[in-house]
């Protein structure tokens, strides 16, 4: 089975550095997704309440072949439950859906600025925390400033940062301040959408090292330094993202693939999007 370095989180717990995404996969498909890939060593696992499937990733999450103390799962709270009390159902009701007595990791989804609640959101975060619900806690798709807000207002610094990382959408600002303030950053849709898999500069660290495209890219964000969570249902695809930790890419590879950066992004932009 594949040992997957883990990450120390500031308040001491650890996180794989790679893990599973369950986002658009189906109910249907989730829990034979979720189990197959802790069967092929994945022990991080990543959902959300808007994916519409946690209570189907907690059934993968029995079906596994592994006890639960074993496997690390994050679910987020979305934005329509922010605020103290409502993040706070949510949260519970997350925990009921997965059938868990509690989650590693529970982020805010997203900041949604121009309702204000985030911070209040935080509080029920830190308190969820503190009542044993959760492990660890942090946020997905803060900038610097709304962290340092947060960190000003309760004393409390998220253990992660997940937001979106891609060779032409590095996120390199927002990466060094998580880095600065000692939080763990975590990509989302680490392949670009597959944007970058023939570039030259990809194509030519594949080839060099026997390798495919993909692995390359998420090698590339483990040399980084952080946690990523590529999604597939496809058993051959899961084992292929696990088999990138007996090759490395070299200086000039990384910054060839560094050089792809172009400002692009796939998701929305984190400080105007307010979905419901």
């Amino acid at each position: 089975m594949t040992n997957i370095p883990q990450l120390t989180l500031n308040d001491g717990h650890t996180i794989p550095q790679l893990g599973i995404g369950v986002w658009q996969i189906d109910d249907d498909t989730t829990p034979a997704v979720v189990s197959t890939a802790v069967d092929l060593g994945v022990r991080l696992i990543d959902g959300a309440f808007i994916y519409g499937n946690e209570a189907s990733m907690g059934e993968g999450i029995r079906q596994a072949p592994t006890s639960r103390e074993n496997l690390f799962v994050t679910t987020k709270v979305w934005n329509s439950s922010q605020g103290y009390a409502a993040a706070t159902r949510s949260i519970q009701d997350s925990l009921e859906r997965i059938g868990l007595n509690y989650l590693d990791l529970v982020l805010i989804h997203w900041p949604c600025p121009s309702r204000d609640q985030y911070v209040d959101t935080w509080r029920a975060l830190i308190d969820a925390r503190d009542a044993g619900k959760v492990r660890s806690i942090g946020v997905s798709n803060f900038n610097p400033d709304q962290i340092d807000r947060l960190i000003s207002k309760t004393g409390i610094a998220p253990a992660v940062n997940q937001i979106e990382i891609n060779p032409r959408f590095q996120n390199a600002e927002v990466r060094a301040v998580n880095e600065a303030l000692g939080v763990v950053t975590q990509a989302w849709t680490p392949l670009g959408g597959g944007k970058s898999l023939g570039a030259a500069a990809v194509v030519d660290a594949a080839e060099r090292s026997g390798k495919s495209p993909e692995q390359v890219i998420l090698r590339w964000h483990l040399q980084l330094g952080h946690s990523v969570i590529p999604r597939s249902t496809k058993s051959a695809h899961l084992a292929a993202n696990l088999d990138i930790f007996d090759f490395q890419l070299n200086d000039g590879e990384m910054a060839a693939i560094a050089a792809l950066e172009a400002g692009e992004r796939c998701g929305p932009d984190p400080q105007t999007f307010e979905a419901d």
